[in-house]
């Protein structure tokens, strides 16, 4: 059990209110007046979400993109949001800004307040930001824990390209042109789909995003459902700078489903809405796969050419 687990399970026995979700989801959600409002916030700290030499504009932008990205997978609407800067050099917080009134804009998250701090000198900079969105009307906003048996597993876009574009910033990955280019914005510049959240909302049982890892994020999706999960990493959709990079082969394939920072989206729904899944998805611009299914055991099981597969020994990111 990671230390981020237990910590986490610690704070459940505080989080008492049925807005908290049991601390299960990434989002809490609040009745008030009969709307849903959905609440969620995130975190980037330096050397850890973002290099230290990674453009302050950028790093604005992965804070707004990453929280939107939550919205949109409780199928939610943004409404705005408060965020806490550490206050800085003053060109890299005015660069800051910047970025952040281009994502602001770009994720429709309007800013409605916050807060700042000054951080000793020396110390990583740390930014958080809330965001606050409506919930879907005539649907309680998805949940981790809503995945049913006989479930198909979906995913939208393409996984691995964030991890793969670290890699080549990191110069563990040589790589280079516009291919590479392309990668290392997917690592610094999250481009989540938001509005296919909320499209997708009535239409499917449990969503996500997937932002350690979509192995690690789909077991606990089913840890969090009480049920199990199959994929098919022949199934996992690839983009083709990461194929040219990286290759499809096995191993390319299982880093990329190890991989972090993807931000799309993970659901399962049941096999008689895969027509209108797959209509909505087309509708607003984006691509869906179908990856598995959902099961009574309990487990995550891959197979990859037709054959059961183990599991990698790290599924993913933990803290």
């Amino acid at each position: 059990m990671s230390s981020e687990t237990a910590f986490i399970s610690a704070l459940r026995n505080l989080a008492s209110s049925t807005a908290a979700r049991g601390l299960m989801d990434d989002a809490a959600v609040l009745t008030v007046g009969g709307a849903n409002l959905v609440l969620t916030m995130d975190t980037v700290v330096e050397s850890v979400h973002f290099l230290p030499d990674d453009p302050a504009q950028d790093v604005a932008w992965k804070l707004v993109a990453v929280n939107a990205s939550d919205l949109s997978a409780k199928g939610a609407s943004p409404l705005g949001c408060l965020y806490s800067h550490a206050l800085g050099e003053d060109a890299w917080d005015t660069a800051f800004l910047e970025g952040l009134a281009e994502a602001c804009r770009h994720f429709a998250l309007p800013l409605l307040g916050g807060d700042t701090v000054r951080m000793p000198e020396g110390a990583p900079r740390s930014f958080s930001l809330t965001a606050l969105g409506q919930g879907p009307e005539g649907t309680p906003p998805p949940a981790r824990t809503m995945a049913r048996p006989g479930d198909i597993v979906w995913v939208s876009g393409t996984i691995g390209d964030s991890g793969l574009g670290l890699d080549i910033l990191l110069g563990t990955q040589m790589a280079s042109g516009p291919g590479a280019q392309w990668l290392k914005a997917r690592y610094r510049r999250p481009m989540p789909l938001t509005p296919l959240g909320p499209a997708l909302a009535p239409y499917v049982h449990a969503m996500m995003d997937v932002s350690d890892g979509l192995l690690v994020d789909l077991s606990r999706l089913a840890t969090a459902s009480n049920v199990g999960a199959r994929i098919d990493l022949d199934a996992m959709p690839l983009s083709s700078p990461y194929a040219a990079v990286a290759g499809t082969s096995r191993e390319a394939r299982l880093k990329a489903a190890c991989a972090g920072d993807d931000y799309v989206l993970l659901f399962t729904a049941p096999a008689q809405n895969t027509s209108d899944i797959e209509a909505i998805a087309k509708a607003t611009g984006g691509a869906v796969r179908a990856l598995g299914t959902i099961g009574h055991h309990a487990g995550l099981r891959l197979t990859c050419e037709g054959t059961d597969i183990p599991l990698p020994a790290h599924l993913g990111y933990e803290h």
